[in-house]
């Protein structure tokens, strides 16, 4: 005979029964609960509109989607694409008379003296 006693299982947790599985009732009642605090506002979560004013997050979004739809790279191409910005941008032509100051300020005063021009 075995002199060895067996110990009882310990009763299930409240909600569920022997084998583990949670009562629909409890999980409801916890469904309930979680929810009680949640107040819907109508904003989503993260995105508002579906259009942006900003160039370059549209395009980073398009390349996004195109990408994970295709499975190819899409943007790489277009980062190695050649912009006016990369040779000093698009250029406004201009007169000397429109860049430069003409007379005296505060900080060129008339009776300023010449430095001398240094000769290290």
């Amino acid at each position: 005979m075995n002199d060895k006693k067996t110990k009882a299982s310990p009763p299930p947790a409240q909600g569920y029964d022997a084998s583990g599985h949670m009562n629909p009732k409890h999980a409801q009642h916890l469904l309930d609960m979680a929810r009680s605090d949640r107040s819907d506002d109508g904003g989503a979560a993260f995105v508002d509109a579906n259009r942006t004013n900003d160039d370059l997050a549209e395009e980073l979004a398009e390349a996004a989607v195109a990408t994970m739809t295709s499975g190819e790279d899409q943007l790489g191409p277009d980062l190695d694409a050649e912009v006016d910005e990369d040779n000093g941008g698009p250029f406004v032509e201009t007169s000397g008379n429109t860049e430069f100051a003409g007379g005296t300020d505060e900080s060129n005063i008339p009776e300023a003296t010449r430095e001398p021009f240094p000769k290290t």
